[in-house]
């Protein structure tokens, strides 16, 4: 780190992962950094709580493209080793159908194809097929969306946008992802498993474009890994670095206003203190950036006009039993998943038969992350964002319905098996996220356009304003969340240049 003072000031708003990727990155271009966060520690959704000997990530439980935090490292000139390390596992996820087919997704292509063929009769050349063009899809088109700011003339210029155009298939654009997977599989449970990859961004597959169809690559192609620690070590990580490199956290002390002048950010109000700064970037939710922070109702009620993605109902259970055959990911499908989406995004009610996600983080720490012999659930239910449902009531019919479907597809009483539980619903996401409706991912996919349709990471009309998160550009989920902060930096990088 050097020892010179920074002339230029910056403030980052909410210490999530885009957060902190933000201050570090803004702070190795030479910016005196300092993060300013309500809650008393960092890392946003991605935090971790310890309840009767069980350890429990309490939000994102996927980690995919570990090469985003290499690079952040690399960028900030620190071996990673020093702070974090991760390993890929043999199984992506194991499947649980009703009618009692268990299919495990190996990460080799060759047993995850023979292991289809075995459970669903599917040939083998469907799923070398699919996932051919998912990595194609992902290394055309993804790169633009992930790399640059789709709302700067010169990404038109930078980006290989030609080469993407080309790529892009028209049924990515106008076919929903159901229709594409039904056309690329013959098992009908081949459709469904792939179908649950809209749901990586809160999305409906039934509505959401075939686009969706190169998420699957991330998870097949490219692999899914196990940070050490569990998934707090990437928030650990991250909030060490940014200390290393000198940023300044003020925890407990969340913004109340972001003051601009004629279109110049100008710096943030505190406690009703008047903190300044040459840049200000959000990592709040953009709907509440502008409703709470800049007092602008218009801009505010402009965002909401699309589509808030759905949100999640959390059970964190310590289970007092081994289950052999539960991996770290594990899904248990709705028999009915088309109504479960129209419950999602339609009725905005909870449903009946719900398709049920359980991470077990003590499957690759059996020791460190639950005691021994004991397992810790993270039990997950895609919900509808909050519109004021009674979530109590909720609560009680979730539950009733996750162990009805467990108990029944692992063949056990789940229930007299939970020692400790704690409960996150989508009012509580909201409260301790600022997630407007308890949202995950901001605003969803459900349409052709939604992914141009994002908020920018920056602001047309105030100077000095940038925003990174789940909620605005490229998308929510950690590596799109990193990549925002990436996209960021670029442009904040491009406007001194300009200065200069």
């Amino acid at each position: 780190m050097s020892n010179t003072i920074p002339t230029k000031k910056a403030i980052v708003i909410g210490a999530g992962v885009a957060g902190l990727a933000a201050a570090i990155r803004l702070q190795v271009m030479g910016y005196g950094v300092s993060v300013f966060e309500k809650n008393d520690y960092p890392g946003g959704k991605l935090s971790h709580f310890e309840l009767g000997g069980y350890q429990f990530d309490a939000g994102p439980s996927l980690f995919t493209r570990p090469q985003l935090i290499e690079e952040l490292f690399e960028f900030a000139g620190e071996p990673i080793e020093d702070y974090f390390s991760y390993e890929r596992v043999p199984i992506a996820c194991n499947y649980f159908y009703e009618d009692g087919t268990i299919i495990s997704a190996f990460a080799d292509h060759e047993k995850f194809a023979a292991e289809l063929q075995a459970k669903t009769n599917e040939p083998a050349e469907n799923l070398h097929r699919y996932l051919n063009k998912s990595a194609d899809a992902y290394n055309h088109i993804a790169g633009i969306f992930l790399q640059y700011s789709l709302h700067k003339l010169q990404t038109l210029f930078k980006a290989p946008i030609f080469k993407a155009i080309q790529t892009v298939k028209w049924p990515y654009l106008f076919n929903s992802l159901n229709s594409y997977n039904q056309r690329s599989f013959k098992s009908p449970k081949l459709v469904q498993l792939f179908n649950r990859y809209a749901t990586y961004n809160g999305s409906n597959p039934y509505k959401a474009p075939a686009m969706l169809s190169l998420i699957p690559h991330l998870e097949h192609n490219e692999g899914t890994f196990y940070p050490k620690g569990g998934m707090i070590s990437i928030t650990n990580a991250l909030y060490q670095l940014a200390l290393k490199k000198g940023v300044e956290f003020h925890f407990g002390n969340g913004v109340e206003r972001i003051i601009r002048t004629q279109g110049v950010v100008k710096g943030v109000v505190v406690n009703n203190e008047n903190h300044f700064a040459d840049i200000v970037v959000s990592n709040m939710d953009v709907y509440f950036t502008y409703q709470q922070l800049l007092g602008d109702q218009i801009k505010a009620a402009k965002v909401l006009r699309q589509e808030r993605s759905s949100s999640a109902f959390i059970f964190y259970w310590g289970i007092n039993k081994n289950f052999s055959q539960l991996d770290l990911h594990n899904i248990f499908f709705s028999n009915d998943y088309e109504k479960e989406f129209e419950s999602l995004f339609k009725t905005k009610k909870p449903f009946e038969d719900p398709t049920v996600y359980i991470n077990i983080t003590s499957k690759r720490e059996p020791s460190i992350q639950a005691p021994i012999g004991k397992e810790n659930w993270f039990v997950m239910v895609n919900a509808p964002a909050n519109k004021g449902q009674d979530w109590e009531s909720i609560k009680d019919f979730y539950k009733s319905a996750v162990l009805k479907k467990l108990s029944n597809l692992l063949g056990e009483d789940i229930e007299p098996l939970i020692e400790v539980e704690e409960v996150l619903s989508p009012v509580s996401i909201e409260s301790k996220t600022a997630s407007y409706m308890g949202s995950l991912y901001g605003t969803s996919s459900n349409s052709k356009t939604a992914a141009f349709m994002r908020h920018p990471n920056f602001s047309n009309t105030t100077k000095g304003l940038y925003f990174v998160g789940g909620s605005v550009h490229p998308g929510g989920g950690i590596p799109l969340c990193l990549s925002s902060a990436a996209i960021m930096a670029n442009l904040v990088d491009q406007q001194q240049k300009l200065k200069h």
